[in-house]
């Protein structure tokens, strides 16, 4: 069991190391956060610590670093979590609102939490059950290529490219494709996005045979789009960060960058973290060693959207992180995620 005071010292040699990179002595403790006792007594509580796994030597230096188990304790003793200030807020606000749809929104999420944190940053795409289609626009970008753009009820835009065969390019004018646009759209509007093939059936049914192969197209792309709807991504940003703390992976970056690249090793990890009475969980170190990240930890919260359910939004870096500061910019940017998408 640590003692109050032990837990003191664990939270200065966390900060201290967090802020330096350099192993935190007992003299510095005693020297800049004056505990009342001597040099002597925090070195009997730092050597408490040590046994039982919270902080080690790196090397022959009297200092000494937090291990994963320490971070554990830290983060779980966690009594604040410092307010963001108010140009941090302000940031937030003038950045997120700028997004025209959702798919840019979290983009814009994520660059934004990346530049907050220092670290990579994740938001997972949500998966919406029930989701409309609002409209469909089809846009002619040259003679043989036709871009086919989706935009549902909760404000999702997916887009898709055809290559149009030879036959049906200079069949294909502005008033063919404003026909075929309208009867897309009387069919389709208004239906659930899972159930748009018996409309797609029967635009095909009303045309003539020269415009069938284009609207069965047009049909395949919008199926595509909806199911890519139906499996879990991630929208990240902030990978150039981890070249600045490389230094904090002394075994290896590469089963980190290879995660990432990957990203079903991180949607795994999201989905088994349940979030705290803070609305936020934090996987250090070794609890990750099953997905190979035993040098990374992975903070994540929750936010929703009134079409969805609830995804995952955090960050990954190194062990050594500033966790008060991330959990606190984390839950920001969740938080006003959720009231932006609960606006629409």
């Amino acid at each position: 069991m640590v003692s109050e005071r032990g837990l003191e010292v664990l939270r200065v040699i966390v900060q201290d190391y967090v802020a330096s990179r350099e192993p935190v002595g007992s003299k510095s403790i005693v020297d800049r956060y004056g505990f009342g006792v001597s040099a002597a007594t925090i070195r009997n509580d730092m050597a408490a610590l040590e046994e039982d796994g919270l902080i080690a030597a790196p090397h022959t230096s009297s200092g000494r670093v937090p291990t994963d188990k320490g971070y554990r304790v830290f983060v779980d003793h966690l009594a604040e979590v410092p307010a963001l200030t108010t140009a941090q807020r302000l940031a937030i606000r003038t950045f997120l609102e700028g997004g025209e749809d959702l798919d840019e929104m979290l983009v814009r999420t994520v660059r934004l939490l990346a530049q907050l944190t220092n670290q990579v940053a994740l938001v997972q795409v949500p998966v919406v059950p029930r989701s409309y289609v609002r409209h469909v626009e089809l846009v002619l970008l040259s003679p043989g290529r036709l871009l086919v753009v989706l935009i549902t009820d909760s404000g999702r835009v997916d887009q898709r490219l055809i290559e149009l065969p030879p036959e049906e390019r200079d069949r294909l004018d502005d008033a063919a494709l404003t026909e075929v646009r309208t009867r897309i759209n009387a069919a389709l509007v208004g239906r659930l996005i899972a159930d748009m093939a018996p409309g797609v059936t029967a635009v095909v049914e009303q045309l003539p045979p020269a415009r069938r192969g284009l609207v069965d197209r047009i049909g395949a792309a919008l199926g595509a789009a909806v199911a890519d709807r139906r499996q879990d991504r991630l929208v990240m940003a902030g990978t150039a960060n981890l070249a600045r703390t490389e230094r904090d992976f002394p075994g290896s970056i590469l089963p980190v960058l290879e995660a990432i690249e990957e990203q079903v090793v991180l949607m795994r990890l999201f989905r088994e973290m349940a979030l705290d009475e803070r609305g936020v969980s934090v996987s250090i170190g070794r609890e990750n060693a099953s997905a190979g990240l035993a040098e990374a930890s992975i903070l994540a919260s929750g936010y929703r959207s009134t079409a969805g359910g609830l995804a995952r939004i955090g960050v990954l870096g190194p062990t050594r992180m500033d966790y008060s500061g991330n959990i606190g910019a984390v839950r920001a940017v969740a938080r006003y995620l959720t009231k932006l998408l609960g606006e629409e």
